[in-house]
């Protein structure tokens, strides 16, 4: 029949269907209501098809009452009411519907449109289960299992099962299998639940599946088959079966049962079946993270699992867990739920918990310590055979801990314990059978357990065995046997042991080759192990090289070690060790730190070294108060030193008041140990006159017994009190007599006075040539004075013959020792070319050099007009005429350059301001040198040389030109070929300051060059290297210098406006220095009167001031601040910033206040006057003036200090000056100690870290947007 037709059917079935339902007839209405259901022969209508099954079901009809329930029930044609569904599955069951009675069933039982009722669910579930319905069966069963609304009833349980899985139910054919083989119900039969259970699997029970694996795996029922088992789990877990077949899976994969072991397989499915609930899988997981298999450890995923696994009640995660808490590994350590998570697994039943539990109440770990819990916890896990637990209650029945002392018990335990292989326990059971203690005294037995636990690696039995061998009476004597077992015990860590076998070595009860090499082995074995004293044998025989290479590294570990077990003499040894870096990198802090540990363990020599240490600042900060409490101790215990130390403080006051009657107590103690250095002090606190002059003989007393005892300070010092007839009569013979004592003995100051004494012939006897002898020796001394005689006598020929050369040699040793005579002789002997070449550039450096060190300068005449020299050699009256005269000589072709140099000879006043115009041809070798922010510059030879005088014999310029011309640099003046008057107004102002030496013209391009002096060094930064090497007062010497350069150009109205290192020359040998690239150099009132910013800015980045980096005008502020970066670079050695960009991050960090980092050990009184030079605010900083007057006077100080203290222990005073400034000076002198041992250099420039003057506007305008932005 073809569709057509059917649905032609279908709709004349419908209309005739509608047709009866419409006259009444019943069963017509539950037609019409299905048709309208299904959309057969008319279109599908739910609300109509309600319409129709309601009517049949009020017309009784009993499926029309079970339709419409469903209705009602799913909410299809009408809303869901499930109290209207119940009504009509009520009907309907009571009218005899089965499917109905069970459905009311399930009404009941789970409270779906009424009450719970288990009664009457029972009820219906056993009318409609005796009716056939198998799902009814099902559910009966079910009731009947669980006791649900009646008794709890097996036998019949079974039944309904057995009846719902012969009617094919595959839920009951899984449960009948659970009952046969629980024997539930029935007797147990594996073989049926293996029938059950396979049914259930083929009609695809996936529960069933899994169990099915089971009795494979385990060969229940069948015979074992792990292959069919593999292939069963896997079927179950890829079914869906996480709790249970996923976790068995895992299992297999794991351990390789039925399949290959494949633990990334086993990692999945275990983490499958953890992720679906199964809590065994959850605790491999945790297993898995923990250990890191198949996947990277993880120790916070593995707390997770553990705490996800014991919230499921496993107890072996909840051990585990507890242990990450209790490590603080994949969690925060927390002791206390360690506690609880070990007291719940304790609790549950786990051995090894109840153990741990026992230990925590024992140490009190994350709960009060409690003896009682902690032998009731070891009870516990001892009496369910943990043997660790059975050991320890065996010592606390022994120790008497919390509990009456049992030895009895004790015994017991620690039998129980050995037995089941308890080593330590073993050793102890020996122990309670040598002593008798719990138990008879059993020599045998303690032998037997010494040697059980000796073969089971117990040191201690080792030990106690090896001793039984040696010494026991009551045991045949072994000795092989005792040095075997003190071997083993040795070679296992006994430290015991090592000292006993080392002794046996040395006492040769062992005889070998080299004993010593033995002795050595063990000690170095028992100190490895943590003996004091062989670390102390072992330290001492390294250090004083016994029969072995001295090794500094050995001898400072092994003394460290020592040291730090409280040895005072080891403590001495590694201070020694941490001054001299000898085996260890030198390091003053910790001698300081040693040095402090010795002394506050009763060494007094280390107090004393230690009160030194305060005194200088060496290792620590400067404190003269503990400096003076130190010394106090030392010398309170007898130390000589310290009593020294003492004198010193009390007589100038340091670290306590100044008190003369404790100094002098304190130095008369040193005097009368025979000290030779205290007499003479003692002699030296007489000789002072402050308040002591009627004392003045014993001066001469003390300095008499110190000469006499050989000090050769006293000698020299007693020869001037008979000199100088202070405290007696003069006596020149005795004076001769102990200078002499002291010169032979190389008293310096001696050997000169010697030969004053030799020369003067009022004074002595006249001998020159021994005169010359002993200035000879004072003067090979360092003696200055003694090498300007000596140059003297060389000139003059007296007491030796005339040699000009070596008469030069010593002026010049002496000039350069700062010997302002000397440097007089030197300038004539360079003018003059005697004893050396003629030089007339050297000769006018030493006569700046006297005019520098103050020293009043007489000038000679000029020849022709007989008027004072205007400076050296110089009359500007004469020169100017010589200058005009030759006007017509030269020309530059340039009027306004002609007029500049013309005036600059004119006005000239020495030949330092005197210009030239410089041929171009007189200069050769040019070569390209350098390049500056706005030039290039060349170094040349100029055959004339700089003018330095006029030669009225020759009637010409005396020039400085050596053999082969004088070097020069060469500035060339980019786009300079026409000059403006300006320009050479700025360079006539910069001749003030630099030394130029006048123009020339490059005849290719034009531009001008200007024509300078060649600084040999090159420029500062070059030089940093070497400069932060310098004492403290050669450092301010330059910084002066440069101060001084700096000054001239403010003290002419300018600015430099790129002051760096990289435009600093230096001489060769740093005596001069000049500032040059002076192309920004601006008058102040021009700066001041420019109320507008500046269009660029030009210059090295971090040297400018934060206002230039923020347009505001250049003051001479701005230079200052640029100097504190070279006052800093004198101190590290580098250019500030070096180590990063030079960008707008630079700038915006400059402007919000970073500076350099301060260098560790740079003077504080330093660091504060730098700390001004770069202050944000330019009004805070210092003037060039105030400058060069804090630096003078440091300098003036500094060399004063080590004027009066050469050659003295203790620093003596300077006197006449404030706190503060002694405070300064002190600074200064331990920076140069301390920074000799710590000089180092930040070494790695950065790639953008730019030296030379560029134009950083767009930085700067980038950095202000970016300061905007944040």
């Amino acid at each position: 029949m073809s569709s057509n037709n059917i649905k032609e059917n279908f709709e004349n079935t419908f209309h005739w269907y509608q047709k009866a339902a419409e006259s009444g007839d019943v069963k017509a209405m539950l037609n019409l209501a299905l048709f309208y259901h299904s959309g057969k022969g008319t279109e599908k209508d739910l609300e109509k098809a309600f319409h129709w099954f309601q009517k049949a079901a009020k017309s009784n009809d009993i499926e029309a009452m079970h339709i419409l329930a469903l209705c009602y029930y799913n909410g299809e044609g009408t809303e869901k009411d499930l109290e209207k569904a119940f009504h009509w599955f009520q009907k309907a069951a009571e009218s005899g519907d089965v499917k109905a009675m069970h459905v009311l069933a399930i009404c009941y039982h789970n409270k779906k449109g009424t009450e719970e009722d288990l009664e009457k669910a029972f009820y219906w579930y056993q009318k409609a289960a005796e009716s056939g319905d198998v799902g009814a069966m099902y559910n009966l069963a079910l009731l009947y299992y669980n006791g649900e609304g009646m008794e709890k009833n097996l036998d019949k349980t079974f039944y309904w099962y057995q009846k719902a899985a012969e009617c094919s139910n595959v839920e009951a054919m899984h449960n009948l299998a659970l009952l046969y083989y629980n024997g539930e119900g029935t007797e147990k039969d594996l073989k049926k639940a293996f029938y059950w259970y396979q049914k259930a699997v083929e009609n695809g029970n996936v529960g069933a599946m899994h169990n099915l694996a089971l009795l494979y795996h385990n060969g229940e029922g069948v015979e074992k088959d792990l292959e069919k088992a593999f292939y069963w789990y896997k079927k179950a877990a890829e079914s869906g079966d996480v709790e249970e077949a996923m976790g068995s899976l895992f299992l297999c994969y794991y351990n390789g049962e039925g399949t290959k072991k494949d633990l990334k397989e086993a990692f999945h499915w275990c983490q499958k079946a953890a992720e679906g609930g199964n809590v065994k899988a959850m605790l491999g997981l945790a297993l898995f993270y923990h250990n890191g298999e198949e996947t990277e450890k993880d120790l916070e995923k593995a707390f997770y699992w553990y705490q996800k696994a014991t919230e499921s009640g496993n107890v072996e995660a909840m051990l585990s867990l507890a242990f990450l808490y209790h490590s603080g590994k994949g969690t925060e350590k927390d002791l206390e739920k360690a506690f609880y998570w070990f007291q719940k697994a304790a609790k549950s039943g786990n051995v090894k918990a109840m153990h741990i539990l026992a230990l925590c109440y024992h140490d009190g770990e994350g709960i009060e310590k409690d003896l009682k819990e902690t032998f009731h916890w070891y009870q516990k896990a001892a009496e369910s055979g943990h043997v660790e637990a059975m050991h320890s209650l065996a010592l606390i029945y022994h120790n008497g801990e919390e509990i009456e002392k049992d030895l009895g018990k004790a015994f017991h335990w620690f039998k129980k314990a050995a037995e089941s292989g308890n080593v330590e326990a073993m050793h102890n059971l020996a122990l309670l059978y040598y002593n008798g203690e719990g138990t008879e005294k059993d020599l045998e037995e303690a032998f037997h357990w010494y040697q059980k636990a000796a073969d089971n690696g117990n040191v201690r039995a080792m030990n106690n065995l090896a001793r039984l061998y040696h010494n026991e009476e009551r045991m045949e004597k072994d000795l092989k046997k005792a040095i075997y077992w003190y071997q083993k015990a040795a070679e296992s860590g006994s430290v015991e042991a090592m000292h006993n076998l080392a002794l046996l070595y040395h006492n040769g009860e062992k005889m070998e080759k080299d004993l010593e090499e033995a002795i050595i082995y063990w000690q170095q074995k028992a100190a490895e192990s943590g003996s004091a004293q062989a670390m102390r044998n072992l330290a001492l025989r390294f250090f004083n090289g016994r029969r072995t290479e001295r090794n500094l590294e050995k001898i400072f570990y092994w003394f460290q070690k020592v040291a730090e077990n409280g040895d005072v003499e080891a403590m001495t040894i590694l201070a020694l060790l941490y001054h001299s870096g000898e085996g260890v990198e030198k390091d003053l802090e910790k001698v300081f730190y040693w040095r402090q540990k010795a002394s506050e363990s009763g060494d007094i020599t280390a107090m004393n070294d230690l009160a030194f240490y305060y005194y200088v600042g060496r290792g620590t900060e400067k404190d003269l108060k503990k400096a003076f409490y130190w010394f106090q101790k030392a010398a309170e215990s007898g130390n000589i030193e310290a009593m020294r130390g003492l004198t010193n403080l009390y007589y100038n006051g340091k670290g306590t008041e100044k008190n003369l009657e404790k100094a002098f107590y304190w130095c008369q103690k040193v005097a009368e140990s025979g000290d030779t250095k205290a007499i003479r002090s003692l002699a030296l606190f007489y000789n002072s006159g402050e308040e002591m002059e009627k004392y003045l003989w014993k001066a001469f007393h003390w300095y008499q017994k110190a000469a006499e005892s050989g000090n050769v300070e006293a000698m020299y010092n007693l020869a001037l009190l008979y000199h100088s007839e202070k405290g007696m009569e003069k006596d020149l013979e005795k004076a001769f007599y102990w200078y002499q004592k002291a010169a032979e003995n190389s008293n310096v100051e001696a050997m000169r006075n010697l030969a004053l004494l030799y020369h003067n012939e009022k004074e002595a006897e006249k001998d020159l040539e021994k005169a010359f002898h002993w200035y000879q020796k004072a003067a090979e001394s360092d003696d200055i004075e003694a090498m300007r005689n000596l140059a003297y006598f060389y000139y003059s020929g007296k007491g030796v013959e005339k040699d000009l050369e070596k008469a030069f040699h010593w002026y010049q040793k002496a000039a350069e020792s700062g010997n302002v005579e000397s440097m007089r002789n030197l300038t004539n002997i360079y003018y003059d070319g005697k004893g050396t070449e003629k030089d007339l550039e050297k000769a006018f450096h030493w006569h700046q050099k006297v005019a520098e060190s103050g020293d009043v300068i007489n000038l000679e005449l000029c020849n022709k007009c007989k008027q004072p020299y205007t400076n050296y050699k110089w009359c500007q009256l004469c020169n100017s005429k010589q200058f005009q005269q030759d006007f017509a000589k030269w020309t530059s072709e340039n009027e306004l350059i002609d007029k500049f140099i013309q005036e600059a000879q004119l006005s000239a006043k020495n030949n330092y301001e005197v210009l030239e115009w410089i041929p171009y041809s007189k200069l050769s070798n040019i070569n390209y040198y350098d390049k500056g922010g706005f030039s290039k510059i060349h170094r040349a030879i100029w055959s004339d040389g700089p003018i330095d005088s006029w030669n009225f014999d020759k009637q010409q310029w005396n020039r400085w030109n050596l053999k082969e011309g004088y070097e020069v640099v060469l500035k060339t003046l980019n786009n300079s070929s026409s000059l403006e008057s300006s320009f050479l107004d700025e360079k006539n102002s910069f001749s003030k300051f630099i030394q130029f030496f006048g123009i020339t013209q490059d005849p290719d391009d034009l531009n001008y060059i200007i024509v300078m002096s060649y600084a040999r060094k090159g420029n500062l930064r070059k030089c940093l290297s070497d400069i932060i090497k310098f004492k403290w007062q050669d450092k301010l010497q330059l910084l002066k210098k440069i101060i001084l350069g700096l000054k001239v150009i403010h003290e002419s109205n300018l600015t430099h406006n790129d002051l760096h290192d990289g435009n600093i020359l230096l001489s060769d040998n740093y005596d001069e220095l000049f500032i040059i690239d002076l192309g920004l150099c601006k008058p102040i009132s021009n700066l001041q009167d420019s109320d507008q910013k500046a269009d660029e800015i030009y210059g090295v980045m971090p040297y400018m001031a934060p206002e230039i980096l923020r347009y505001n005008p250049y003051t001479q502020a701005s230079d200052i601040y640029s100097f504190s970066m070279l006052m800093w670079e004198f101190t590290s050695g580098v250019s500030p910033f070096n180590n990063r960009a030079h960008d707008h991050h630079l700038i915006f960090d400059i402007c919000n206040g970073e500076r350099p980092k301060i260098i560790k050990y740079t003077p504080k009184c330093y660091v504060d006057l730098m700390e001004r030079c770069w202050d944000s605010n330019p009004s805070n900083r210092p003037t060039i003036t105030e400058l060069e007057h804090k630096i003078s006077e440091w300098i003036g100080y500094i060399n004063e200090h080590y004027k009066i203290n050469e050659g003295v222990n203790y620093a003596a005073q300077i006197p006449n000056i404030d706190n503060k400034l002694k405070n300064d000076i002190s600074e200064f002198v331990k920076g140069d100690i301390i920074s000799q041992a710590n000089i180092s250099t930040i070494v790695q420039s950065h790639p953008q870290a730019y030296l030379t003057s560029r134009n950083i506007t767009a930085e700067v305008d980038y950095s202000e947007c970016l300061e905007c932005m944040i």
